[in-house]
This record gives C-alpha cells, structure tokens and sequence, in this order.
C-alpha cells in the first residue's frame, strides 16, 4: 500500500496524540492489528437487549408491559444527557440551548404518540390479571421522570398546589422535597397513610433526590435560560421550544397515562386501584396538580386551564 500524503499526516497525528498520553503508537496499531472489527448486534449489546424482559406470569401481553417501560426509560435517559449537557455549559448561547430543549422535546413527543401501544395494544383481561403480581411496583417509581423534572424547573414548582404559598425560590430543598406534590399521589386511598410504593421509593431514592435539587438551583433549565440575554430570552422559538417542553412533560405524558388508567381501570361504579395504590384519579390529571415548570411564560388564564378539559373529552371516549 503507498504511504501518501494523507496517510502520513494522519500517522503524524496519531504519534502526536498517543505521546502527549505518554504512550507508544506502535502497541495501538498492534492492538488495531489483532481486534476483530465491530458488529451491529455486539455494539449495541443486541443479545443482553433482548434478554432483559422478565415477566412474573405467563400472559403474553405482559412483554408488551415491560418492553414499553423499558423504551420509555431509555428516552428518559437521551433526555437527562441534554439536560445535564444545558446545566454543565459554559457561557450558553441561543444556539445549542434551542437544539437540546428541541432534542428533548422529540422525545417526549416520541414517547406521547407511541404511548398508543399501552392503550390499545394489550388486552385488558390480560392486564387486571398480570398487574396483580407486580404489586407493589409502580410507574410511579421512575426515577429518571423525577430527575427530569427537578432539571427543569425551580423546585418550588414541583412543591403540591396548596403548599407552595409556604415557601418561596430560596426555601430548603429537603423542607420542599416533604411537601413534593407526587406524594399526594401515593397515598392510601381509604386511610391516606403512604403505600409500599412511596416507602420504598423514598427509601431508595430521596438522598439523591435532594442531593440533585440542591445541584440544580443554579442549573436547571430555567435558570439557564435566564443567563441568555435579554434580546435571545425574548426570541419567540425560544420561548415556543420551553412552552412545548412544559406541555409535553407537565400535560400531555400525564395525560397519555391517564387515557391508559381510564382504559383498563375505570369502572362504571367504582375505579380499580393502581397496582401500589397510588391515587391515579389524583395523581395523573394536571388541572389538579397545577404543575407548570416555566409559569412566567403563560398567561394568568392559560395557567388558571392549565389541562382542563382534557380529561373530560378523554372519559367521554371510552363511554
């Protein structure tokens, strides 16, 4: 093979590269030598993939359950790598902070329009039976879903409705954290005591929880985007890419999860309980939760709807 001249400059670069980390090309080029070239199924570890879906009975529609779950939580994570990319950037400009909120918009919206294969693509007799032997897990229990919206917005914001006139932006992170107001929705129905759920998420979980809002007071996507200046906080994409991104977190994946709650648990006398008891009819609904993670972009009025109607034309579908 002739050495040409482009050859010879990337073999300059190589040398450069591997002496300033004090190591000798020629053992690289060895090890290039004798490694056997990459396959699709190896990279993307395509055997340990398909391995991971365990199911507890024998219903097929089961799979569907844990296969579903798992993509969700791997669209959860492509979003925590662009939040944590917004919160690590130095002297952030328009420019990338558009394309990552854009980014995780995507997924979001990916997630919202594929949420149709939990709707209709299990049956519910399958479903009210195989739920049964997950007790208590619950999706309820996502951690990564907790973490992207502590990256998103003061926590204040996640602090339930009726408790947030007792704090204000610069309160104690664990005084807020203890009226965070997904614990409203993993309450007993009957006696109002925490489930298992709740329990043992907190047990896993709070530490870290805390320990990242604490981290994200400066960093979370709003008080990033108040270090852009003025002119580029005022430009109208900018504002569009966080209202979808508040609509898609904080409205429509709540309620994609409602319309499945509605599907398979709804009752013309009474609502089947979720599988660690969480109050669903409470929980999932944003026009009760008021959860708005950028509120000084909307209107007093988009604000006062927040949600509403949604969930009545939802009903209304499955009469």
């Amino acid at each position: 093979m002739e050495i040409t001249p482009e050859l010879e400059k990337k073999l300059e670069l190589l040398q450069e590269k591997y002496s300033a980390l004090g190591q000798d090309l020629l053992s690289y080029l060895d090890g290039l030598l004798y490694a056997d070239v990459t396959t699709y199924w190896d990279y993307i570890e395509l055997e340990t993939l398909l391995s991971l879906q365990k199911p507890k009975t024998k219903f097929p529609d089961e799979v569907v359950f844990i296969m579903y779950h798992q993509i969700t939580e791997l669209y959860f994570k492509l979003s925590l790598r662009e939040f944590e990319q917004l919160s690590e950037r130095e002297n952030i400009d328009k420019t990338f902070f558009l394309s990552r909120v854009s980014r995780i918009n995507r997924y979001f919206e990916a997630l919202i329009k594929s949420f149709e294969i939990m709707i209709e693509g299990m049956e519910r007799d399958q479903f009210l039976k195989f739920r049964m032997s997950l007790l208590p897990a619950s999706g309820f229990q996502s951690a990564q879903y907790r973490q992207i919206e502590i990256f998103s917005t003061d926590f204040i914001n996640l602090v339930a409705k009726d408790q947030r006139i007792n704090f204000n932006a610069s309160s104690s992170i664990i005084d807020m954290f203890e009226q965070i107001y997904w614990k409203d929705g993993a309450t007993e129905v009957e006696s109002g005591k925490k489930t298992l759920t709740l329990t043992q998420f907190e047990d896993k979980y709070k530490e870290s929880f805390i320990s990242l809002g604490e981290q994200c007071r400066t960093k979370n996507l709003w008080q990033v985007y108040l270090k852009l200046n003025i002119e580029d906080q005022n430009d109208p994409k900018l504002k569009d890419a966080l209202r979808t991104n508040d609509i898609n977190v904080n409205v429509n994946w709540p309620l994609a999860h409602y319309k499945s709650a509605v599907r398979y648990l709804a009752k013309d006398t009474s609502d089947i309980a979720a599988t660690g008891g969480t109050n669903w009819q409470k929980y999932l609904p944003p026009r009760f939760q008021k959860r708005i993670f950028y509120p000084e972009l909307w209107s007093a009025e988009e604000v006062e709807n927040w949600g509403k109607g949604w969930v009545d034309d939802t009903l209304k579908s499955f009469n």
